[in-house]
């Protein structure tokens, strides 16, 4: 259900990622809510097959709908503000405050390292049965 949540507000994102400060980091905003609400889906499908212990698994849950959704909202953050330090491609041309810069630059931070923590636990939660002594 929040994974096609996260996608249906990306699909909203697009309509109006052309109207905001920085268009091309609103465009950054609509692909990240869609591609990590479609990113949730498939995690949905596997859920049931890892093997983890349920604190880790409950920690997973968490981190994931953490990093999908913060993600997406910093973008469509950054693209409101014109924040552009930690991603000049796509945010060229455009600067926010100092503190807003900081702002998203730490979000952005801290959603990358809680979706590299979701992604290994769960790669390492699909390599077969827990065994039991």
């Amino acid at each position: 259900m929040l994974g096609m949540f996260l996608f249906l507000l990306g699909l909203i994102t697009g309509f109006v990622s052309a109207n905001l400060k920085s268009p091309r980091m609103g465009l950054a905003a609509h692909l990240e809510g869609v591609m990590n609400g479609a990113f949730l889906i498939a995690v949905g499908l596997i859920w049931n097959d890892l093997r983890l212990l349920s604190i880790l698994k409950r920690a997973t849950y968490w981190t994931l709908i953490y990093g999908t959704f913060v993600n997406w909202l910093l973008t469509l953050l950054a693209a409101y503000l014109g924040a552009s330090a930690m991603s000049p491609v796509t945010g060229h041309g455009f600067m926010a405050t100092p503190q807003q810069e900081n702002f998203v630059n730490g979000g952005f931070i801290s959603v990358g390292l809680t979706m590299v923590f979701s992604v290994a636990v769960m790669t390492y939660g699909l390599r077969g049965r827990i065994k039991t002594a």
